[in-house]
């Protein structure tokens, strides 16, 4: 038995350095990537807080849907809290950009391997995504229960529908835009002609779904996922609408705002603003009727006005793909994603200072954000180089429906590709925040990945498609 383990043993160690050698790039990559995190977690400790972070914690020890954000993402820091630290919610992300990284090269195997290897650097060597995962923030875990959706839609068995349909219910229930994602995965199997599958992986994902609205509505005896969709359109609306050609009825005109559209503050501020319209009506800003009132503005506005709100949604999404990086939407948010020099100061607002004295519960201890040094000064010099620019990003885009046209023109293009999920997913996640809310830099990251899966798939069909002996899910 032992002389049959000794002889195993060379063929086993040759076997994984040929694994090693065949992928060896895309183990640079990931290594890098790896190293990078692991400064993060020695310049910043134990993590970095943004104003949205407060808002989770207090979910985490009371457990109520929240009227702003799903609690997918607070359920998440709770299954953490036996290890009291922060720290241990920013390894965990750190390794969900990992593992997303690694989902993407899986993926994109049946591309070449440079293409599949190039498809990964975004998200495991972009500093940004790096400093994203370093944020108590939902975006990291959103966007590997996306990604993770897209893998197993391109794994060819039907035994995975169903968890299709569950990733995108608890990416949804993580950040409500996923709710799209899920229209968009049906439709595609519809287009494959499977319909049941189709029924499948949306009766998967209202499960879970229509539980946590049902918590909701039993809460705040309201339909919906969270309390806040109208106040975030009425925002939108709110770059271009004009009351002298709305004319809105009297219980609607307090919601205007007299300067003209070029002199008013960013979209979010008449959300957070304590001068703002929606802010000063009596109750919370986000009470069902405050919301309904600001929802029936934000129709009314994009009703009177629609080539001014396409306008003003392809402005926004146009900030995507710009070479700079300008300040938006102000100083304060913009810092939030750059590594910083000196420490954040404390929570400013009240909601805020409450989820900060039960984020020192979850810690056990103080919190806050020490700042170590060299290492911190290695990211920001990294960070001051490393990012993907929006017109890379914007000609990642493109790349599938231009090979696309050019092998149809050419005869070459064979059976169904296998790229318009990951683009489709990823266009969808950059258009829905321009339309419904506004730009922010965080929102494009999660797309990032998905958008270069899609080009490294384009490049040549899938090999199924080139043999023509399977099919794209098996019975």
């Amino acid at each position: 038995m032992t002389s049959v383990v000794r002889a195993a043993e060379p063929a086993l160690s040759g076997r994984w350095a040929c694994v090693a050698r065949r992928h060896r790039w895309f183990l640079v990559v990931l290594a890098l990537g790896t190293l990078l995190r692991a400064l993060a977690m020695l310049g910043y400790r134990p993590a970095l807080w943004f104003p949205d972070s407060y808002t989770y914690i207090v979910t985490v020890f009371k457990p109520r849907p929240d009227l702003v954000r799903p609690a997918g993402y607070s359920m998440f820091i709770k299954l953490l809290e036996p290890f009291h630290s922060f720290a241990a919610v920013a390894v965990a992300q750190h390794l969900l950009g990992l593992a997303t990284g690694v989902l993407i090269y899986r993926v994109a195997r049946r591309a070449p391997r440079w293409a599949a290897t190039l498809a990964t650097v975004p998200v495991l060597l972009d500093a940004y995504q790096v400093e994203l995962e370093h944020l108590l923030v939902s975006d990291t875990l959103f966007m590997f229960l996306v990604v993770s959706a897209v893998a197993l839609c391109t794994t060819q068995k039907t035994s995975t529908v169903a968890a299709i349909g569950l990733l995108l219910a608890a990416a949804t229930l993580t950040r409500t835009v996923g709710q799209p994602l899920i229209v968009v995965f049906a439709a595609w199997f519809v287009l494959r002609r499977r319909i049941g599958h189709a029924g499948v992986l949306l009766a998967a994902a209202m499960v879970p779904i229509v539980a946590y609205g049902a918590w909701f509505y039993a809460t705040y005896q309201r339909v919906g996922l969270i309390g806040a969709n109208g106040a975030f359109l009425y925002a939108r609306t709110m770059s271009f609408a004009d009351c002298a050609r709305m004319d809105p009825p009297p219980d609607l005109k307090v919601l205007c705002d007299p300067r003209p559209p070029g002199q008013r503050p960013p979209s979010q501020e008449y959300i957070w603003a304590k001068d703002a319209p929606l802010v000063q009506l009596p109750g919370i800003t986000f009470t069902k009727e405050t919301d309904d009132l600001a929802a029936r503005f934000a129709t009314l506005a994009i009703v009177k006005q629609p080539l001014d709100y396409a306008a003003s949604v392809l402005t926004e999404l146009g900030r995507s793909f710009r070479w700079d990086r300008p300040v938006y939407p102000d100083p304060e948010i913009y810092a939030y994603y750059q590594f910083p020099v000196t420490p954040p100061g404390p929570p400013g607002r009240y909601p805020a200072q409450v989820g900060a004295e039960y984020a020192k519960l979850y810690e056990q201890g103080a919190i806050g954000t020490e700042i170590v040094e060299p290492y911190a000064g290695w990211l920001r010099a990294y960070q001051s180089m490393a990012r993907l620019p929006g017109p890379l990003l914007l000609g990642v885009l493109l790349v599938p429906p231009v090979v696309a046209i050019a092998r149809r023109r050419s005869g070459r293009l064979a059976g169904a590709p296998s790229w318009p999920v990951p683009w489709s997913v990823a266009i969808v996640l950059l258009i829905t925040p321009a339309a419904a809310a506004e730009f922010d830099y965080r929102y494009v990251l999660p797309a990032v990945p998905l958008a270069c899966l899609a080009a490294a798939l384009s490049i040549r069909p899938d090999l199924r498609n080139q043999s023509g002996s399977q099919k794209e899910f098996s019975e």
